[in-house]
């Protein structure tokens, strides 16, 4: 069993940029898949970005495409979300999530495991 803690959530301005950090333990992170998805405030939570266990296929909403870029450190057991030109619309809280399995799944009922959750508030 994996545990999953996410960091680097904050207050920015439009345009700015945060990266977030999805820090595992307990196992391996080279044995999950993990994806990234957000819930603003009266919304459902929606997918936003996803990498498969390899991190050789990555998968990104329209909405952050372009924008954000999920990339993987198995070494620090770590998967990290770097969001860049950051619009108002982006903000939510951010949850990390891993499956075992090894394809970048962009479905919320893929993940077995899911972290706290991270605030993004992005001000225009």
């Amino acid at each position: 069993q994996v545990q999953l803690v996410e960091s680097g959530g904050g207050l920015v301005q439009a345009g700015g940029s945060l990266r977030l950090t999805c820090a595992a333990s307990g196992r391996s992170f080279s044995n999950y898949a993990v994806g990234w998805f957000r819930q603003a405030p009266g919304k459902e939570r929606e997918f936003v970005s996803a990498t498969s266990r390899s991190g050789g296929t990555t998968y990104y909403a329209d909405s952050v495409k372009g924008r954000f870029t999920i990339s993987r450190d198995d070494a620090k057991n770590t998967v990290y979300l770097q969001m860049n030109s950051l619009k108002p619309e982006d903000t939510a809280v951010y949850y990390c999530a891993a499956h075992s399995g090894s394809y970048a799944a962009t479905a919320e009922r893929s993940y077995n495991y899911w972290g706290q959750g991270t605030q993004v508030t992005v001000s225009s």
